[in-house]
């Protein structure tokens, strides 16, 4: 059977290692040339997941499809990919050149054809002036691009990354991140990218597959997913500073429903219901930069709050209050943040929160 649709598709793919099941029934398709995060903390499932679609380890059910081809028990050599590790695993007393050519060599490839590859990938990564280098005389942000040359001498349609940039300083993440996104767009090769950092999910995906306990929560756009988070996982795992949560309940008065907690009652006329709303326990989400501080009227709710904490962030303050008797948090420009001790008024919109039952998901 041929799956024609998507560049990389995986079918109810699960994954036991021994009594504990590791994945869960697991369905992903992704397109011809998109850049697909898998995105989630430490022990989630994507590196596991990325290591079954590489056939790196043998999955107990379900099916992977690379390019239509059915590849569910190809060897990784067969299966047209290229992996980016975490570490650099560079031959230490190999060249650079040596090192990209290395795999070329023992597939037994023409030489002419070797060196034109190595020219294209130096060319692409910009390192064409370390190719007589051996890896002890290159930077980490250098040892990396000439592990990802490794993956491109390959000439392949697919290329894994599993969390490539995590060994690197900030400055230099921040660097190879644009690299990355510069690379995708010039190869516009199918990608699919392995990280635990939200930042490079946001800035490098087309799509994120946001992870949890082997389960794929939601898999969308980065803007869908930061703005209309599926669950409250999702909703507190990306951004930062975090989303503030406020437990209460939701009520419902002469037709009209409203976020009630402690003496706060937040109308949700412009609040838009996934499903037809309960009465009960709820939580209600808005992230920091979606919460007005002392800028006039013309909010559907507004309350008075005292400022217990500033913390400057550069261009942004991070103010931080009570609300309900709870932590809440508002990011204003570092020109308007308040004293602590001040009084304030906070103004927001429901039309910009997110709602969750008790369960954890959206309302």
């Amino acid at each position: 059977m041929m799956q024609t649709a998507a560049s990389v598709s995986v079918r109810d793919l699960s994954l036991n290692f021994g009594a504990v099941q590791v994945l869960k029934s697991l369905d992903l398709d992704v397109g011809e040339g998109e850049f697909v995060v898998l995105l989630g903390p430490s022990g989630c499932g994507k590196s596991t997941l990325l290591n079954c679609i590489a056939g790196l380890l043998d999955i107990s059910a379900g099916r992977v499809f690379i390019r239509g081809r059915n590849v569910t028990w190809d060897e990784p050599a067969h299966r047209g990919i290229g992996m980016v590790f975490q570490s650099y695993a560079l031959y230490p007393q190999m060249s650079v050149e040596k090192n990209l050519s290395f795999g070329l060599r023992v597939a037994g490839l023409p030489k002419q054809e070797i060196d034109k590859r190595i020219a294209r990938a130096a060319e692409v990564l910009q390192i064409e002036p370390l190719l007589k280098r051996k890896p002890a005389a290159l930077s980490g942000g250098q040892r990396q691009r000439v592990a990802i040359g490794r993956a491109l001498v390959r000439d392949v349609d697919v290329f894994l990354f599993d969390e490539p940039l995590s060994n690197l300083d900030a400055k230099l993440r921040s660097e190879l991140r644009v690299e990355i996104k510069l690379l995708h767009r010039r190869l516009k090769n199918t990608m699919i990218y392995v990280t635990h950092d939200q930042i490079e999910a946001m800035t490098l995906a087309d799509r994120i597959a946001v992870m949890k306990g082997g389960v794929i929560q939601q898999f969308d756009a980065p803007q869908v997913i930061y703005n209309r988070p599926v669950n409250r996982f999702v909703a507190g795992f990306l951004g930062s500073p975090g989303m503030n949560f406020l437990e209460g309940r939701l009520e419902q008065e002469g037709g009209a429903w409203r976020f009630a907690a402690d003496a706060l009652s937040i109308p949700l006329a412009t609040y838009e219901f996934e499903a037809a709303p309960r009465p009960g326990p709820a939580s209600f989400g808005i992230r920091p930069e979606h919460v007005g501080l002392n800028s006039g009227a013309g909010w559907p709710f507004s309350a008075s709050a005292t400022v217990e904490v500033v913390e400057p962030m550069g261009s942004d303050t991070l103010v931080w209050l009570k609300l309900a008797g709870q932590n809440f948090s508002v990011r204003v420009t570092s020109e308007r943040a308040p004293a602590t001790g001040e009084t304030v008024t906070i103004g927001l919109d429901p039309m910009r929160a997110s709602l969750f039952a008790e369960a954890g998901n959206r309302l």
